[in-house]
């Protein structure tokens, strides 16, 4: 009988490699989960130190003087393929070529050359400039596709490029300025969109551009362009805002430009003194049909169904999976100690039972 007991107490009892091999599994779950935790942290941190999604600003707008009756502004010319719709003002100076002038459906005046396109010339010359010397607020990716950005000035020392949907998200706050300076070259792609959220208005964006700006077939661009050069919209492409050039020519073919027309709840598109609040000479549409439009709309309303991209998404996630794996972690440690004794008391019965 005892050598039974024996048998059973072997078979049934733990031995102390038993015991320590226990509480090292528990201390090496409470460690891989502590790590896993740490680590999620960290990468969500790093997320939101070092590549923030946007960057917050409080800009005035640029002052546009004259230039701000103008839908289109040229330097040398004008030329014009396929029936194009442009509300707002045409100029040209000093130049004296406009090609196409008939396909061309114009809700304003042609000042082509004239003293108000002269001056609305070098009142551009004082915007571009006032654009350029803007402290900016972060250096912008060669790519702007995908990216949700908050107002401010971002810079770009050379070429940028937009090769699918860029959304500027005001959070509210209709007289939020975007402001961004190109050191050569702006290309859109086919298709690309500019979408304004959340209040974000098309009279408050502005893109300096430090040579010309290419708009790709279909594309629909949102604020005013300042290009020291040329600026080409090909088939399609759309633009609610401006197309100023400086000493180069502007090139279209079967678009619909739209000069931008500030809400009512805001002063004017411009602070400087002489400037035309509000609609202007040929007036606004008030939106706009196209990619990313609604007709009727008030500018700034289109694709707020639009998913906002960028680190916050992901680094979000982050810190919730990592709070989530350090509590259990936590939990895990406080439990441990208990259940340890507890095991180590329950099969330390037979032991107490064979005494």
């Amino acid at each position: 009988m005892e050598k039974l007991f024996v048998r059973w107490h072997d078979a049934r009892a733990p031995t102390i490699d038993d015991e320590l091999w226990g509480d090292c599994h528990m201390k090496n779950g409470r460690g891989v989960l502590a790590q896993l935790g740490s680590g999620a942290f960290v990468l969500a941190l790093v997320s939101f130190t070092l590549v923030p999604a946007s960057t917050a600003s409080s800009q005035a707008p640029v002052g546009l003087g004259t230039a701000d009756s103008f839908a289109v502004l040229a330097g040398s010319t004008i030329t014009d393929t396929g029936p194009t719709t442009i509300t707002g003002d045409l100029g040209l100076s000093p130049g004296t070529a406009v090609t196409g002038l008939q396909s061309i459906t114009l809700h304003g005046a042609v000042h082509a050359p004239d003293a108000v396109a002269g001056q609305a010339q070098s009142d551009l010359v004082t915007a571009y400039n006032d654009a350029a010397n803007r402290s900016p607020d972060a250096n912008s990716p060669a790519d702007l596709a995908g990216r949700s950005l908050s107002p401010g000035v971002y810079k770009s020392s050379s070429s940028l490029g937009l090769t699918g949907d860029l959304t500027l998200d005001a959070h509210g706050d209709p007289n939020a300025v975007f402001i961004f300076q190109v050191g050569s070259t702006l290309t859109t792609a086919s298709g690309s969109r500019v979408v304004l959220l959340d209040g974000a208005q098309a009279c408050h964006v502005y893109w300096q551009v430090g040579s010309s700006a290419t708009l790709g077939t279909g594309s629909t661009l949102r604020g005013s362009i300042l290009a020291l050069t040329s600026i080409t919209l090909t088939t399609g492409a759309t633009v609610e805002g401006r197309a100023l050039a400086r000493n180069g020519a502007v090139t279209m073919d079967t678009n619909t430009i739209t000069r931008p027309g500030c809400s009512p709840a805001t002063p004017g598109a411009t602070p400087t003194p002489g400037t035309t609040a509000g609609t202007g000479t040929g007036g606004t549409t008030g939106g706009m049909t196209g990619p990313g439009g609604t007709s009727g709309a008030r500018p700034g309303t289109s694709g707020r169904a639009l998913p906002v991209t960028g680190a916050p998404v992901w680094a979000g996630f982050a810190l919730v999976v990592g709070a989530a794996l350090i509590l259990a972690g936590l939990s895990f440690s406080l439990l441990a100690s208990p259940l340890n004794r507890r095991v180590v008391a329950v099969r330390d019965r037979p032991k107490n039972r064979r005494r």
